[in-house]
């Protein structure tokens, strides 16, 4: 039965990736195994949306790593324009590059999207909390940036 096109759900494993981080270093889902993972997706480094998310992260950062818990951003941009975000905002997570998109579509945030009348493929902004075991403990959509961060500290 080949990939299905139904969304991932709670209590659904995780989708494993593998993925470079802006430093180039490699992570794995399977790596992480016995450790909580805020694992969210955003459309683009250095848009208003994007770097008020990260900076909610950021900010919260220290109260994740008490809980340890592992926090990642993901998003279709390069190395190199996630080194360059993460420098000027002071990011202390890794952000995974997923040029090809198989990480997004793993997770179905990979999503014909349309502003202005135009159609178009993009990320739907969204967050998945992963348990020790692996299995999804939560899964938001259509994240509204305001009070998210927040939001995901205390579901951990």
């Amino acid at each position: 039965m080949g990939k299905a096109l139904k969304d991932v759900a709670v209590g659904d494993k995780a989708p494993d990736f593998t993925a470079h981080d802006e430093t180039g270093r490699l992570w794995s889902l399977k790596a992480l195994k016995g450790r909580s993972v805020v694992l969210y997706f955003y459309p683009k480094d250095n848009t208003s949306g994007c770097t008020a998310e990260a900076c909610d992260f950021r900010d919260l950062y220290d109260n994740f790593a008490k809980k340890k818990v592992v926090v990642l951003g993901v998003s279709p941009d390069s190395a190199k324009s996630h080194a360059g975000f993460k420098a000027k905002h002071a990011l202390p997570f890794p952000l995974l590059v997923d040029e090809d998109k198989a990480i997004c579509s793993a997770y179905g945030v990979w999503k014909e999207k349309s502003m202005y009348g135009r159609k178009y493929m993009g990320v739907e902004r969204s967050t998945f909390v992963i348990g020790p075991d692996g299995r999804l403990r939560g899964v938001l959509r259509k994240v509204s940036v305001p009070g998210h961060a927040q939001a995901m500290l205390e579901s951990v």
